[in-house]
C-alpha cells in the first residue's frame, strides 16, 4: 500500500464538508419550509412565511460566503 498525498487529502476532506454542509442547509430548509409549511400560503402570505423567506435568503447569502472561503473563488 502506498501513503496517500495530503493535498488530495485535504481536497476531498473540503468536498466532503461543503457537500455536508450544503445537505445540512437543504434539510433544515426542507423541514422548514415544506414541513412547516411556510413555504406555501393560500391567499396571503402570513407573518411566518416572511420570516421563512428571510431566513432562506440569509442563510443562503451565508452558505455562499462558506463556500467562497472554503474554496477561495
Amino acid at each position: 500500500m502506498s501513503e496517500e498525498d495530503p493535498d488530495v487529502r485535504k481536497f476531498f476532506t473540503r468536498i466532503v464538508n461543503s457537500l455536508a454542509i450544503g445537505l445540512l442547509w437543504l434539510f433544515i430548509n426542507s423541514t422548514i419550509g415544506i414541513g412547516l409549511n411556510l413555504a406555501f400560503f393560500d391567499d396571503r402570505p402570513g407573518v411566518g412565511n416572511y420570516l421563512f423567506y428571510c431566513w432562506f435568503l440569509i442563510s443562503l447569502f451565508l452558505l455562499i460566503l462558506f463556500y467562497k472561503k472554503k474554496w477561495k473563488l
